[in-house]
């Protein structure tokens, strides 16, 4: 059986449309209830938003799907992914959902839901989740439904733990920090923390209304940041996506530092302390060869994977890696979280630029990145990589980069596009790669 519902990240797409309606949010929440009720315990499950103005509808749809099945609920309100994961495990929850498109724009949202080890749900757990989605479930008896209850200190204990992450002899002090939340889950938490920690903070991105989340801001946008830090003069800057699991640093002249740069600071960093597990850092097909080679550099690995954070995780699980993330922002540190947690990563990253005494634009850049194209071609429906004219132009593509680059080519979880990545050496080969393969998809999506 083939997934229908969830993809590379969960359920998602636009609100009042398609699958992303409040009866389904419902449906999912009894099926996910129904697949969680284990045990004689009093059930719960904790579930978590961003700003999104959708995100009121469906998550009372959610509450009702739950009680509904017998499972209390306990809400959090706006909080970033990772929160969701670590509140689901130390509250002791059976599921938690997380109400978000991520870095999507407000009409969109989704749902994410984590087991109660606070880790996404594997493959076997989604597909018995959507097999349910077209059953008629059983409702728990009349005495027997759940109650729901919002808990107030939820911003504090996930500060709490992300604060403990910093190492315990590492102050801020003296670091000026422009931090742009995307006016997204973590628009709160995230300047509390970096100012408790002893920063001077200029915030942008902290005021949500529903309909700018990601809007021009945000780990996507980066210009908003890029203008803040110049003209505020701070040392560093931080933005986080609209849930706050991606992470994008700019330094102190401006410059945008993406999750290939930041991955090499603490894997390396991590490395010279002993404290690098697996040999090397998990990240997927698009991340640049310039990372591989300046990890292959430090005596580490490369470990690729396909693209999406859920693949990475595995990859880190079954071969011991502690550092993993995206070229897009991802950073898993499985020392401190079980999914990506852009405000940790952003502190592992303060705390080197703190212990190194460095400028950020020192310390940050350490590989230069190989010439590197992505585009995306639009189809109408079929499967255009399988056609004979695409296979030709991709062959030919490869043959004219001899060896000096990389190809990956591959439809998006997410959209009905056809994403087009090459690199090399030499940014005309990459160019015209990329650029007869377009020409091939185009001709066949119709």
């Amino acid at each position: 059986m083939s997934k229908q519902f969830f993809g590379t990240d969960g359920i998602r797409g636009r609100t009042n449309q398609g699958a992303m309606t409040a009866a389904t949010a419902m449906k999912v929440g009894q099926a996910a209830g129904t697949r969680f009720l284990r045990g004689t315990h009093r059930h719960r499950v904790v579930i978590g938003k961003d700003t999104r103005l959708s995100g009121y509808m469906l998550e009372n749809a959610m509450v009702a799907g739950f009680t509904s099945v017998g499972m209390d609920v306990v809400l959090l309100g706006p909080m970033p992914t990772p929160a969701v994961a670590l509140l689901t495990r130390e509250l002791r929850a059976d599921v938690g959902v997380m109400i978000s498109a991520s870095h999507n724009p407000y009409e969109d949202n989704g749902i994410k839901l984590f087991g109660p080890d606070g880790f996404k749900l594997s493959d076997e757990d989604e597909l018995a989740i959507e097999k349910m989605l077209g059953e008629e479930l059983g409702l728990a008896a009349s005495e027997d439904i759940g109650r729901a209850r919002r808990i107030e200190d939820a911003r504090g204990r996930y500060m709490h733990a992300v604060k403990a992450s910093l190492p315990s002899l590492v102050r801020l002090d003296g670091l000026k920090i422009a931090v742009d939340c995307a006016n997204g889950a973590a628009y709160q938490v995230a300047p509390s923390a970096f100012w408790e920690l002893g920063a001077e903070i200029v915030a942008v991105g902290v005021s949500p209304n529903g309909k700018n989340i990601n809007k021009a801001c945000g780990s996507t946008h980066p210009g908003l940041l890029q203008e803040t830090v110049v003209s505020s003069g701070a040392d560093i800057g931080i933005a986080l996506d609209g849930d706050a699991d991606r992470l994008i640093v700019v330094d102190e002249k401006g410059q945008v530092v993406d999750g290939d740069q930041i991955m090499a600071l603490i894997g390396s960093q991590l490395a010279a302390r002993g404290e690098l597990r697996g040999g090397g850092v998990v990240a997927t097909v698009m991340s640049n060869l310039g990372l591989e080679r300046f990890l292959q550099g430090q005596g580490l690995n490369l470990e690729r994977t396909k693209v999406g954070d859920r693949h990475v995780l595995e990859r880190m699980k079954t071969g011991g890696f502690n550092v993993g993330g995206e070229q897009s922002g991802h950073m898993i540190l499985l020392d401190h979280a079980t999914t990506g947690d852009g405000t940790v990563a952003a502190l592992q990253v303060l705390a080197a630029l703190v212990q190194s005494g460095k400028r950020a634009s020192e310390l940050l850049h350490l590989f230069d990145p190989v010439p590197q194209l992505l585009r995306n071609v639009r189809f109408a429906g079929g499967k255009p990589l399988e056609e004979g004219s695409v296979k030709a132009a991709i062959a030919d593509a490869e043959a004219s980069l001899n060896g000096k680059g990389r190809l990956v080519i591959r439809p998006s979880g997410t959209e009905p596009v056809i994403r087009v990545m090459a690199e090399g050496d030499h940014a005309g080969e990459v160019e015209a790669a990329v650029a007869s393969i377009c020409q091939a998809v185009e001709k066949v999506a119709g």
